[in-house]
């Protein structure tokens, strides 16, 4: 957790799994990078995903993804990921995602999630005690 209550950050490292011939993040991979960090700092705040899913028949889903591409990763860099939410409703989180090597930022993204119920995808309320602490 970075010192601003209101952001969490995740440090990652590039493997050649992550990047194209040329030793470049695939610019899919970013989206995969910013899940990780967003599931981590749910769990930090005390939210287990496939629990919530599980026992709560919660889930989120991207609805939408703004992505700006800077300067691009490459082969073994040392990512630092941030999350900081931007907007909590009742059935919708709005997210601000930064990607860093060490301090050059590298992309930015606006992701626009959703709750639904996992059994029948339908917009649903996300749980009361999740979105006092995304607005803490």
């Amino acid at each position: 957790m970075n010192d601003s209550a209101s952001e969490f950050e995740l440090p990652l490292r590039v493997y050649y799994e992550d990047t194209d011939a040329g030793g470049v993040v695939y610019h899919a991979n970013y989206l995969n990078f910013m899940e990780r960090c967003r599931c981590e700092w749910l769990e930090y705040l005390g939210f287990d995903v496939a629990k919530m899913q599980q026992n709560d028949g919660v889930m989120f889903v991207v609805r939408q993804a703004e992505i700006d591409f800077d300067v691009p990763a490459r082969l073994f860099d040392q990512l630092r990921v941030t999350a900081r939410a931007l907007h909590v409703g009742k059935v919708k989180l709005v997210v601000e995602q930064k990607i860093y090597n060490h301090e050059k930022l590298l992309c930015k993204a606006i992701i626009k999630l959703a709750t639904l119920n996992s059994a029948s995808f339908k917009l649903t309320a996300m749980p009361a005690a999740l979105q006092s602490a995304l607005t803490r």
